[in-house]
């Protein structure tokens, strides 16, 4: 149950300040911290992708009126409370490991603040809230939709038995990128598809960036990470997930507005900067130093805007 001073409830790793922990009431604070809305980049990361492919279909289409500025507020609506429930039902099945964790002991399941039974109906109130905005879209983006539980379901429990647990969490984090497009279209298409796959690469960089803070704890329980596969050849990996990532948003771009132009031209601004910002992240980049591994995770929130824009842009062309 929720402590009487919730000072004592703060969860190591949230933003300083957070507004959770400033003004929400009192007995609602353990369930906002297992939605992680004290750490609001995550929500960011599922966000940006479902933007990318609304923001690049309607460039693709040449339309964009209220129902499809409706896509872009319900998909942050619905990435606040699906990553809500996500991280609800990670914290529920990882409650043990995260017990023998430094950084993720203070978390409410393992302190103490919730339970595990009241963890299960927060996420499912926050899914069931997410599936009536689902259901505001055409048929085929709400499948999509439906199918998108799978990869969720899945994750965490990926540590468990594969060194690449950031490939699950990319099909995961990155799925808006197909239901927005399909959302704003009518149909699935391919400049999705690839869309969807530099998503993918991008969760491989700025996870594995993440998971370098764990890398030590996670070594003498056992679990798995791409921090813990690459080792000291870290950099070129990410290197490689950088170069990844931009050629397959390039491609998406090039897919989706072949022959039109000045937008094209326009839109191809995204992957260069998308390269750039990850690219400074990788001069800075300590992989020994858990706080610097923690900002430059953080950063990939303005990683990920920086695409907007461009694409927002040759949609207006």
């Amino acid at each position: 149950m929720a402590r009487s001073d919730a000072t004592e409830g703060q969860v190591a790793d949230a933003v300083k300040g957070n507004w959770v922990d400033r003004l929400a009431p009192e007995r609602t604070r353990p369930y906002l911290r297992l939605s992680r809305a004290d750490r609001p980049i995550g929500t960011w990361l599922l966000l940006l992708p479902c933007w990318w492919g609304l923001a690049l279909a309607s460039a693709s289409t040449g339309r964009f009126g209220l129902y499809d500025l409706w896509i872009g507020l319900g998909c942050a609506i619905g990435a606040f409370l699906m990553r809500g429930a996500g991280c609800t039902w990670n914290d529920i099945t990882d409650r043990n490991i995260d017990a023998s964790v430094a950084r993720t002991r203070s978390r409410p399941i393992p302190s103490g603040q919730v339970t595990a039974r009241q963890a299960l109906a927060w996420a499912v109130a926050q899914s069931l809230v997410s599936f009536a905005i689902l259901l505001t879209f055409n048929g085929a983006a709400i499948f999509l939709g439906i199918l998108a539980l799978a990869p969720v379901a899945i994750y965490p429990f990926a540590k468990r038995f594969t060194w690449w647990p950031q490939v699950f969490l990319g099909l995961a984090f990155n799925w808006g990128a197909l239901l927005a497009w399909t959302a704003q279209t009518g149909s699935l298409g391919w400049p999705a598809v690839i869309l969807y796959l530099a998503g993918i690469a991008w969760t491989l960089f700025y996870d594995t960036i993440y998971a370098f803070q764990d890398i030590e704890d996670d070594a003498l329980i056992g679990v798995k990470s791409t921090a813990r596969l690459f080792g000291d050849s870290a950099r070129g990996w990410l290197a490689g997930f950088l170069a990844g990532a931009a050629a397959l948003l390039a491609l998406a771009i090039v897919m989706a507005l072949s022959g039109e132009g000045a937008a094209l031209l326009v839109a191809l601004g995204a992957p260069l900067a998308f390269a750039l910002h990850m690219g400074w992240q990788m001069r800075r980049l300590d992989t020994l130093d858990t706080a610097r591994c923690l900002t430059l995770f953080r950063s990939n929130r303005d990683a990920g805007l920086l695409v907007v824009p461009f694409l927002a842009a040759a949609a207006a062309l």
